[in-house]
């Protein structure tokens, strides 16, 4: 063995016996979240802060729901998140309950700049946080993927995206008859009208389910009047319930909206927020739904 070879081998034995390897030698877990940061963990996560309700539906999914050791105030579903403490919300979360609960991993989504913040403020204390904010099923299945190689569930996240995408592949196929897609106009707030845009997990929903979203703009969240969702003639207008639309009521029985087309015909489908708005294995439920309401 030459000298080199020695003293490297010198060097390495030292470094494993006082623990000091490079952070990046040890590191076994690699992913890149959709910031383009890349995540190391020496070991799969086993305390787990998911600090947006859709990727904490994604881990009891793959079987890694006892990882989480807290929630946000808003999430529901499933109902074994419950049990887990909350640390306020996604957008303000309470640092100090954060600390105290020593998470190896917090999982976070950032669409508003207040995000980016609480991202840095999180990353200030050491703590690792992977972002993501998947806009269509197949950005969703990548974070499926990611999520898995992180807890250490490769093998179930990877059979849970082949269900998932056997499922759209049906719908697909359902389709192939179509002639003629049907405008959709999805409503995420009322009465300050917001609708959703071409970039949300919801114009992809849209998509699969055999519509097409009314809305062309290359946004998430597209303000609208009443005169222009007039001139777009939507076929369907979807209403969604929940913390972004709390009494949204019936489109019928606001004023002027009776000239729009969609509610003329009681064309009008109530859906829930949690289930159309937050991208995670239960959106290709969403997909169903819509499609069945299409067909109709």
């Amino acid at each position: 063995m030459s000298r080199i070879c020695r003293h490297i081998l010198i060097m390495v034995l030292i470094h494993l016996a006082l623990g000091t390897w490079p952070t990046m030698v040890l590191a076994q877990i690699r992913v890149t979240d959709d910031l383009g940061q890349v995540i190391f963990l020496k070991a799969p996560a086993k305390r787990i802060i998911s600090l947006y309700g859709a990727y904490s539906e994604i881990l009891f999914a793959i079987g890694a729901g006892d990882r989480l050791i807290a929630r946000t105030r808003a999430d529901r579903f499933p109902a074994a998140i419950l049990d887990k403490p909350s640390v306020g919300t996604h957008l303000r979360p309470n640092m100090e309950l954060v600390l105290g609960l020593q998470p190896d991993l917090i999982i976070h989504a950032v669409g508003r700049k207040h995000g980016y913040e609480v991202i840095r403020q999180i990353q200030e204390q050491g703590l690792v946080v992977a972002t993501f904010q998947p806009r269509t099923f197949e950005e969703l299945f990548s974070v499926i993927g990611k999520l898995g190689v992180l807890t250490g569930e490769e093998e179930a996240a990877t059979g849970l995206v082949k269900q998932l995408q056997v499922r759209l592949q049906r719908l697909t196929q359902g389709l192939a008859s179509q002639q003629t897609r049907p405008k959709v106009f999805f409503e995420v707030r009322y009465p300050n009208l917001l609708g959703a845009g071409q970039r949300s997990i919801v114009n992809d929903v849209i998509l699969k389910a055999g519509g097409v979203n009314c809305l062309s703009n290359q946004k998430k969240l597209v303000r609208i009047n009443i005169e222009t969702l007039v001139a777009y003639d939507p076929d369907v207008y979807v209403v969604q319930q929940g913390p972004m639309n709390k009494s949204p009521g019936n489109p019928k029985d606001r004023p002027n909206f009776h000239v729009i087309r969609a509610v003329q015909e009681d064309r009008v489908l109530f859906v829930d927020e949690y289930l159309f708005s937050r991208p995670g294995p239960r959106s290709v439920d969403a997909a169903e739904k819509l499609a069945e309401f299409l067909s109709q």
